[in-house]
């Protein structure tokens, strides 16, 4: 669940794979993609989107992808995912099957699942040569 960044709108991703955005306060759903394209977000953990089109592979299926987490700074996109796979990515990554910037193996899916809830400061100790 993201926010945008005036607090007019919030962003969640659907267990039938959809992204949904609603307007804050009414709840109203908002349909317009023009205008949804217009929305700056405060902060983003959906795996869904035209923004994140290019975290998916070629051979990815829908529930591989399992978090996504964009840097404060907005320039960075970590992901994870069933593989034990944490893959960095420039963000906003519109083009299909986009290369990886960089790509670690964890011990587990599950170390990542929470990596969506980390802060800036644990990104940087994950990737401490980029400037998150």
């Amino acid at each position: 669940m993201d926010f945008s960044a005036d607090s007019s709108y919030l962003q969640v991703s659907t267990g039938s794979y959809k992204r949904q955005v609603y307007e804050v306060p009414s709840g109203k759903q908002l349909v317009d993609q023009a205008v949804i394209d217009r929305i700056t977000w405060a902060t983003w953990t959906s795996v869904l989107g035209d923004e994140v089109i290019g975290i998916w592979s070629r051979h990815a299926e829908k529930a591989d992808v399992n978090c996504a987490c964009v840097s404060h700074s907005g320039i960075n996109l970590v992901t994870g995912d069933d593989f034990g796979m944490v893959k960095l990515f420039d963000f906003p990554c519109p083009e299909k099957f986009v290369r990886t910037s960089f790509c670690m193996v964890t011990r587990s899916a599950v170390d990542f699942r929470i990596l969506s809830c980390f802060s800036r400061r644990h990104m940087m100790e994950i990737f401490p040569f980029l400037n998150l």
